[in-house]
């Protein structure tokens, strides 16, 4: 019975140093993912900010096409007029014109600038 003792509490001693490397392999394992995670953190910060913002090229294209759409309506507007009517360069000239008018205005309604006034924040 005394030797079963012994044998417990050489056990409990081997456990408890086993437990106690383990946790210690545990915790420098726990800094080194730390510190590479940080490390990749930030090299995915760095390739976000070259990479740009997606959404302003997606608002970037939508303003560019407003703008163009009107000016091919108005000329294509215009063609169909002085095809129709026979005033040659004139109806495509001031439909151009026009088309050139309503594509700033879209820019403009686009990109919520229409009807601000600067002093007023909505």
């Amino acid at each position: 019975m005394a030797s079963d003792e012994a044998d417990q509490a050489g056990k409990s001693g081997k456990d408890e140093s086993r437990e106690s490397e383990l946790n210690e392999r545990l915790r420098r394992l726990d800094e080194r993912l730390g510190s590479i995670k940080a490390g990749e953190e930030a090299e995915t910060a760095k390739a976000r900010k070259q990479e740009g913002d997606p959404s302003a090229i997606g608002k970037a294209m939508r303003l560019s096409s407003e703008f163009v759409g009107g000016i091919i309506a108005g000329g294509l507007l215009g063609w169909v007029v002085d095809r129709f009517v026979g005033t040659s360069p004139w109806g495509l000239i001031i439909f151009l014109m026009l088309g050139f008018g309503a594509g700033i205005r879209n820019l403009l309604r686009a990109s919520n600038m229409l009807g601000k006034t600067p002093g007023k924040q909505e």
